[in-house]
């Protein structure tokens, strides 16, 4: 399940990448290319359980899908679209608080100006 306004999906990569363990997972899927519970079982110091378990949570959040089975390998694989919907967000948010911090600025500066004309006549 995916969250679907971009605030939500945020949430939920931000949530989802708070964990070491996920962190690693997604380090690993994006150096390795996909890989199964058991090759990252095998590659990471963490059970196969726990692997599937963190595997879980990255799916949740739509950061990985599970690949093609082939046979009774079942690859997982990096999702890059919450992550750029989280970059995307972000984005906006900075640029709200460009917004407000430059109307702070001028404001400052227009305050500024009109007390350095005041006390220029007096």
């Amino acid at each position: 399940m995916r969250p679907a306004d971009a605030e939500a999906q945020a949430v939920a990569v931000f949530a989802a990448l708070t964990d070491p363990t996920r962190r690693a997972l997604l380090d690993e899927l994006g150096r390795a290319g996909p890989a199964t519970v058991t090759d990252l079982a095998r590659r990471l110091p963490i059970s196969r359980q726990a692997v599937a378990k963190h595997l879980g949570q990255l799916a949740e959040a739509g950061l990985i899908s599970s690949g093609e089975r082939v046979g009774r390998r079942h690859p997982y694989q990096l999702e890059p679209a919450p992550v750029r919907a989280a970059q995307r967000w972000l984005a906006m948010l900075a640029g709200n608080w460009d917004d407000r911090l430059s109307a702070l600025e001028n404001a400052l500066d227009t305050t500024d100006t009109k007390e350095s004309r005041d006390h220029g006549h007096s």
